[in-house]
């Protein structure tokens, strides 16, 4: 069992990451989020592999589950932390981590040169 102060904590220690509202959630973010704490602390949602995503269903599937709709299937996976240890947990955050590091935080626009 995770509580929602160690769930920040981990999030937190994270290199680089910092803790913004979003919506009626926190978000934890490197160059974009990888992890939401629900505002009653109940559940957290990560960004993950779809791999990965699969992997932790099956191997947890009593803390682990697909958000549903088009969110699960790009990943996002909602993990109950009740129902969570902590050195799973933290295992999940690193590889959400670790994603977020590798994307940039938005596409670049190309220009074209236009004479007038």
């Amino acid at each position: 069992m995770v509580s929602q102060r160690q769930f920040r904590d981990l999030a937190l220690g994270m290199e680089g990451t910092t803790q913004t509202p979003h919506f009626d959630r926190a978000a934890f973010r490197v160059l974009r989020i990888y992890a939401t704490l629900a505002a009653d602390g109940k559940t957290a949602n990560l960004k993950l592999e779809p791999d990965e995503q699969n992997l932790r269903v099956e191997m947890h599937p009593e803390a682990f589950a697909p958000v549903s709709g088009g969110w699960g299937r790009q990943g996002w996976t909602t993990v109950t932390l009740a129902k969570v240890s902590k050195g799973v947990l933290e295992d999940a955050l690193r590889a959400a981590w670790s994603q977020a590091i590798q994307k940039s935080p938005s596409k670049r626009r190309r220009t074209t040169n236009k004479k007038a």
